[in-house]
């Protein structure tokens, strides 16, 4: 049975992707903040173990990752994230929330990369996948988003970094834009339906292969500039 690790998995895209793998009858570790909170979650079937995670805290990655020590993980799919609203225009900017932001965007996603690096080496697949933004795209970044969009331009930049030195090892990095999502980040007025983002992502990282590493596309897979 192949297995997938999820980040921020209780709601939206990750939510979705934890229902699509374990209808597929994968073994899904899905990860929460607040499990005892994540209902939707606890519903899916009995192929998906709920695991409490706070993803800033380095401690309890340690912890999560041993753990499961000596079971591959196939795709390692670090999903949660947060728009930090607090940290978007100049002269309004929290330093607290800025640092909640980049910690949780870009510090959280490279140490769980590193932490569950045995896992995924262990594995057939050796998937790493990231929720990342075509706000972090330097080559089309505007103004405003002081927190989201450096905090993606710097997980996009870990991902090529992960890229190169994986490569060798044969492991797929795949920095992933989900496109503008009906979501508690993107607003229900989002186009795009978690379940439709989730699919067309699942699609990505389903048929990735080593040329595709570090590539960075949207969930239909069209490439974006970096």
């Amino acid at each position: 049975m192949p297995t997938i690790l999820i980040t921020g998995a209780n709601r939206g895209i990750g939510l979705n992707l934890a229902r699509l793998y374990a209808a597929e009858g994968w073994r899904v570790i899905a990860t929460a903040r607040n499990p005892e909170k994540a209902h939707d979650l606890a519903a899916l079937p009995g192929t998906v173990a709920v695991e409490p995670l706070e993803v800033t805290d380095h401690a309890a990655v340690e912890a999560l990752a041993a753990k499961y020590r000596g079971q591959p993980v196939d795709i390692l799919w670090n999903n949660a994230g947060v728009i930090g609203s607090g940290a978007a225009a100049l002269g309004s900017i929290d330093a607290e929330e800025l640092r909640r932001t980049l910690l949780i965007n870009t510090y959280a996603p490279i140490l769980i990369a590193d932490a569950f690096l045995p896992h995924v080496l262990a594995s057939d697949r050796k998937v790493m996948a990231f929720t990342s933004s075509r706000l972090g795209s330097i080559a089309e970044a505007g103004g405003g988003r002081y927190g989201y969009g450096p905090s993606k331009a710097g997980l996009n930049m870990a991902c090529k970094a992960l890229a190169g030195d994986l490569r060798g090892r044969g492991v797929i990095v795949l920095p992933l834009h989900p496109g503008h999502v009906a979501t508690d980040m993107g607003g229900a007025g989002a186009p795009v339906s978690p379940d439709q983002s989730a699919r067309g992502l699942k699609a990505i990282a389903d048929r990735a292969t080593l040329a595709d590493s570090g590539k960075f596309v949207d969930y239909r897979g069209q490439p974006i500039p970096g």
